[in-house]
């Protein structure tokens, strides 16, 4: 029994067969072809990191900010593996991704980036895209105060603050309770993250609401 051609794609996307890819979208399946878990051909390239399969699909005009069942997009997990290659790749789709998609935490591609320490893919996002360096999530951090309160404030942590503070990322914003980054970092005795928050640049005053 021959296997459908979505079948194939999404077989073949899962595992990083670039030319399945190629040779199921010629037997007539569809760039957006879902599986159970609504994940699209480049979601599953992308969650294994199969940059050249995911270059196949975006050639073929797959989206990059397809959503599956648990909110994630092609975009929203390049912040999860930290993957700069293929970060690349979706930044050359037309239309490309867009920053301000958020994931099921309420969160931008660069907050769990910065959680996780991905300095280069931090570095790419703040360069190449319209990011928010200040957006909120559902937790009520930024991605300085994730990685700060996340992060183990070794090299790549202090990496990744000093990155989003040259960025122009607002240290005086707290958490829900109001405890900024610096005082987390004092908290947890890093002493190298701290540093780097009391050396931020100088930042205009913060508008208070008028009663």
């Amino acid at each position: 029994m021959t296997t459908a051609p979505r079948h194939r794609l999404l077989a073949a996307a899962r595992r990083g067969d670039a030319d399945g890819v190629r040779a199921a979208l010629a037997d007539g399946a569809r760039t957006e072809a879902r599986d159970e878990e609504l994940r699209s051909p480049l979601l599953l390239a992308v969650l294994g990191d199969h940059v050249e399969t995911a270059r196949a699909l975006v050639a073929a005009g797959a989206d990059v900010n397809a959503c599956d069942a648990r909110h994630d997009t092609p975009w929203l997990v390049t912040g999860v593996t930290g993957s700069v290659a293929m970060a690349r790749v979706l930044l050359a789709a037309d239309p490309g991704p867009d920053p301000a998609l958020t994931n099921r935490f309420g969160g931008t591609s660069l907050i769990p980036a910065a959680e996780r320490g991905h300095v280069p893919y931090v570095r790419a996002v703040l360069r190449d895209t319209a990011v928010d360096v200040d957006h909120v999530n559902d937790l009520g951090w930024t991605a300085l105060l994730e990685a700060v309160i996340l992060g183990d404030g070794g090299p790549a942590h202090q990496k990744v603050v000093a990155l989003l503070l040259a960025a122009g990322a607002d240290p005086r914003l707290g958490d829900p309770y109001g405890a900024t980054a610096l005082e987390h970092a004092e908290r947890r005795g890093h002493t190298a993250l701290a540093a780097l928050l009391r050396g931020a640049p100088a930042l205009p005053a913060r508008r208070t609401a008028v009663g």
